[in-house]
């Protein structure tokens, strides 16, 4: 045994010379010699993470070292510091592949498995606004929401574990998957929720590294119950973190726990991310959230309004959701303006005030010219037709239907007259009533169809 340590001591100095100090200290140091026999040499690791990252990374200088001190051919097993002491196979040093699936984590147990240990509970870094009270819905966001209040009230429920949460900067994410977390923990107060943007991860790795604690990183976010990573992006390109990140969500993800993470585009459009990383976020549920409808804009306007104390006239509140389309971050920067205006300034809330305060912060939309054509495609996208058929003959139902609805639409969007949609057309002005006639009395009795001519003229509005 003593001569087993003396030569892996030999490789530890080959192989610090060859390594920085932050990486020899990571990696190497706390490997520890346990046997050399049959030309097999065995290495207790800290946890079965230092096998993947040390064949990931450090396998070509392993081999070398190995094949320098204990002579070619030798094969290497580790033993991994956990209670089963299981041993684990790397790749003969004479083999240059790197063995990956092999390696599965191992949940550490308990010498007594009868014993409990409490955890102390952790801050879970949660912005207290962001709550389900305070999230405004529309069709827009519903199935998302949905979504977060099932995982929310239900938690023993893993169907939509992993959640993914994808969208444009400035639609609610972060105050979506916050909400989860605070129903959560209102509803268990013993449970451990952290919510941390991907940034913060990224950098608690790269300390963790820096000052050889990556033992106590992992095993801290391996306690968590609910785990919700902001704006998982951030991780592209960043290797390290990737990788240790992957194993904290496949023990968290086996142990039953929740992981939520969000994102500004969907996983398969995420670039610079390990594969078998993205395979994992595609694992559970995957939800879009869409830029803010109009009802929505409206109803974000009003609540945020009346958490401020401001008297907002409808007529203001129509003209700032028209005009600010984009997100939901612009409409309450828009409101945050408005209620400095007002109570610094004195000044009244009108339209023109709303006009000066969008203008400083955002190009004013212009109401888009309704021309016939524009009509005619925006129905055709919306039904999945080709704009031709439109013009043309076809009596099949859903072509049919659409050309019934471009003509009420080309009557009471763009105020064209009969007459003038039916030359358009091919038809007489007769056949226009009839189809306007044919819209108006189906929406008395169709919710279906009121739904479609809400969503068309909103389209049409831009």
């Amino acid at each position: 045994m003593i001569h087993t340590n003396q030569q892996w001591e030999k490789c530890l100095e080959m192989i610090k010379a060859n390594l920085s100090a932050e990486q020899y200290n990571a990696w190497f140091a706390p490997i520890v010699a346990v046997g050399y026999e049959n030309n097999s040499l065995t290495l207790k690791v800290p946890s079965q993470f230092f096998i993947e990252r040390i064949e990931e990374q450090y396998l070509h200088l392993l081999k070398r070292v190995i094949d320098h001190v204990y002579g070619a051919g030798t094969k290497l097993y580790y033993k991994v510091n956990v209670t089963q002491n299981e041993q684990v196979k790397m790749a003969d040093a004479g083999e240059s592949s790197v063995l990956k699936s092999a390696h599965k984590i191992q949940p550490t147990k308990q010498a007594n498995p009868f014993a409990t240990q409490e955890l102390e509970d952790i801050d879970p870094q949660l912005n207290l606004r962001y709550t389900f009270e305070n999230y405004c819905s529309s069709n827009c966001n519903l199935l998302p929401l949905s979504i977060a209040k099932a995982i929310a009230d239900h938690p023993d429920c893993k169907t939509y574990n992993p959640l993914f949460v994808f969208g444009t900067t400035g639609v609610g994410k972060t105050h979506l998957i916050q909400a989860i977390g605070i129903r959560v923990k209102e509803n268990n107060p013993r449970m451990r929720v952290l919510y941390v943007p991907a940034r913060v991860f990224e950098s608690q790795y790269t300390s963790a590294v820096h000052n050889n604690k990556v033992n106590d990183f992992i095993g801290f976010y391996q306690s968590v119950d609910l785990l919700i990573i902001d704006d998982v992006q951030d991780f592209a390109g960043k290797t390290g973190t990737q990788n240790t990140f992957f194993h904290i969500f496949n023990y968290l993800h086996q142990s039953g726990k929740q992981l939520i993470m969000s994102s500004d585009c969907r996983p398969s459009d995420l670039d610079g991310m390990e594969p078998r990383l993205l395979s994992r976020f595609r694992w559970g549920m995957t939800v879009e959230l869409t830029k803010p409808d109009y009802e929505l804009r409206r109803e974000v306007l009003a609540l945020r309004a009346a958490q401020d104390g401001l008297d907002m006239p409808d007529d203001v509140l129509d003209f700032i959701a028209n005009h600010v389309t984009e997100s939901v971050r612009e409409l309450e920067g828009v409101v945050v303006s408005l209620l400095a205006h007002a109570t610094m300034l004195n000044r009244d809330l009108s339209i023109e005030l709303a006009q000066t305060v969008i203008s400083n912060c955002i190009t004013l939309k212009q109401p888009r010219q309704l021309t016939f054509d524009y009509i005619v495609d925006t129905v055709a996208d919306f039904y999945h037709i080709d704009a031709d058929d439109l013009y043309g003959k076809s009596r099949k139902r859903e072509i049919s239907d659409a050309r019934q609805m471009l003509m009420f639409l080309a009557k009471t969007e763009a105020q064209m007259s009969s007459t003038n949609v039916g030359l358009r057309l091919s038809r007489n002005h007769a056949t226009v009533l009839h189809a306007c006639k044919q819209i108006e009395e189906r929406m008395t009795v169709e919710e279906g169809l009121r739904n479609e001519v809400s969503q068309l003229k909103q389209k049409l509005k831009g």
